[in-house]
């Protein structure tokens, strides 16, 4: 199993949700965004579209370009600023892109 990028520390009491991360399930918390949501499960959020570079943020306030992740229909959504939701359909790659994603 790998490590997450962020330990969740303290907070453990929060009810629990599960997103799916490019088809595999992911255990949130309520309240967390889809940031924290993702980075506590992998390392990374998704791959650069401008090369092979892994992204795992930037800036944290919704101000970069670092955290975009796509739902399955195709719309972008900040990790940083959004908040995770029971059942949301993620992709790390824009559906329809050629660049790999970042499993």
């Amino acid at each position: 199993m790998t490590q997450g990028r962020f330990v969740r520390l303290a907070e453990q009491d929060r009810p629990s949700l599960t997103l799916y991360v490019d088809g595999q399930p992911v255990t949130a918390m309520e309240g967390d965004t889809l940031m924290v949501a993702m980075l506590a499960a992998g390392r990374v959020l998704r791959t650069s579209e401008f090369g092979d570079g892994k992204r795992a943020g930037f800036c944290l306030m919704a101000a970069c370009q670092d955290c975009w992740v796509w739902t399955e229909d195709g719309g972008r959504l900040r990790a940083c600023s959004t908040p995770a939701s029971a059942g949301l359909r993620l992709s790390t790659s824009q559906p329809g892109a050629s660049w790999p994603t970042a499993n």
